[in-house]
């Protein structure tokens, strides 16, 4: 009886001393999601995609034959309609919106949105 209470009294501490340690430190995510720095948007990560599969299309803004003129198949081509032209502000349009099939979604508009704001760069 006196082997079953010691082994009785050492189990029901291992159980203790396991249940109240931890091996690491709980994660502590700041504002904004954490992992530093917010990610930069880049053309080539977040937006060529966007341009290829809404803008740079057969019959729209492809090298074949681009409407208006307006070339949108490379980043520079992409970049210079963002900054000297009216490209943001057509995705942005409720009343002329690019693509004529109807505006991108928001979450969309909003990575192009972001990618302006942090320098248009591209990759």
């Amino acid at each position: 009886m006196k082997n079953f209470k010691l082994t009785l009294c050492v189990f029901s501490l291992g159980l203790f001393l396991i249940s109240c340690s931890s091996s690491s430190e709980p994660e502590i995510i700041p504002p904004g999601g954490g992992g530093g720095a917010a990610a930069k948007t880049t053309y080539d990560k977040d937006v060529k995609t966007i341009v290829n599969n809404s803008c740079a299309t057969s019959s729209c803004h492809d090298a074949t034959n681009p409407a208006a003129g307006l070339k949108l198949t490379n980043y520079a081509e992409v970049k210079n309609a963002a900054q000297n032209g009216n490209l943001i502000a057509r995705m942005n349009s409720s009343s002329s919106p690019m693509p004529p099939s109807g505006m991108l979604s928001s979450n969309t508009r909003a990575i192009i949105d972001k990618w302006k704001s942090d320098g248009f760069l591209e990759n």
